[in-house]
């Protein structure tokens, strides 16, 4: 039996392998060139630092090394903060962003998108102790709660617009310079909610269940894409490639990967 199923185990191997081959056959190959990739490295599970390692992974950076090893380009890393980084794209100043960007009309009008890569819900992620609410209604009854955000990111639009007031200067909302440092502050007490993808926040509760649960019902769901600068021929080889990666199970293996397996902070 055992000899049976490895058999069985390298025939699955050798057709995912063929299968997989014959896909790449049909992408388009961009002979090696040098392809500059900006990143924030702050929106586990999507990028981040390794604290055993120091070095950067997650999500994306497994998806890009597999775009690149696809369609044959050289891959290089940058980082830049998230406010900077439409506006470097936008301005041709590297080829390719990724940190877990909502693909959004407004950001359309600066870069171009790719077709997304991932979609996802936005959750209520609190402290564990924390019983006071559940819902965005009676998180805004509470005079004094705080959240804690990023300035122009989906969270904190969906925080002004559909949990508070609508004002987009409303002192109840304390901004950050990266996601990391919200849940931080999240954690220590200094703001009592931070609006994140059900992904994501699942990792930290996974990776802390004494300090953070999520609360609440999903807040719509929002689209993530790689941005490029306007009329960038990237566009549609790294469509392509994410049209592969999905069709093969490329992408619900790095969903596995990365928001079951992996264990935030371990």
């Amino acid at each position: 039996m055992k000899n049976r199923l490895s058999s069985l185990s390298a025939i699955g191997v050798a057709y995912l392998f063929a299968l997989t081959t014959a896909i790449a056959a049909d992408l388009p190959d961009l002979e090696g060139r040098e392809v500059v990739a900006v990143t924030e490295n702050a929106y586990p599970p999507l990028q981040f630092v390794d604290p055993k390692s120091g070095n950067a992974i997650g999500w994306e950076y497994d998806a890009m090394a597999e775009l690149a090893k696809r369609l044959n380009f050289t891959l290089v890393f940058e980082n830049a903060s998230w406010d900077a980084m439409i506006p470097a794209i936008s301005e041709a100043q590297y080829d390719i962003g990724m940190t877990g960007i909502t693909i959004r009309d407004d950001r359309r009008e600066k870069v171009d998108f790719s077709d997304a890569y991932m979609r996802s819900e936005m959750f209520m992620l609190v402290r564990a102790e924390d019983d006071r609410f559940t819902t965005a209604e009676q998180f805004a009854a509470i005079d004094d709660a705080l959240v804690g955000a990023q300035a122009g990111t989906t969270p904190f639009y969906t925080a002004v617009y559909e949990v508070l007031d609508g004002n987009e200067q409303n002192p109840r909302i304390k901004l950050f310079e990266t996601f990391g440092a919200s849940i931080q502050a999240l954690r220590t007490g200094d703001v009592d909610l931070v609006l994140t993808d059900g992904t994501a926040g699942a990792g930290y509760v996974d990776a802390n269940p004494d300090v953070f649960k999520l609360v609440g019902e999903a807040m719509g769901s929002e689209d993530f894409g790689f941005i490029f600068p306007k009329g960038s021929d990237l566009v549609a080889p790294i469509n392509a490639g994410i049209a592969s990666m999905r069709e093969d199970g490329t992408l619900d293996t790095l969903n596995t990967k990365w928001f079951l397996e992996y264990k935030l902070g371990e």
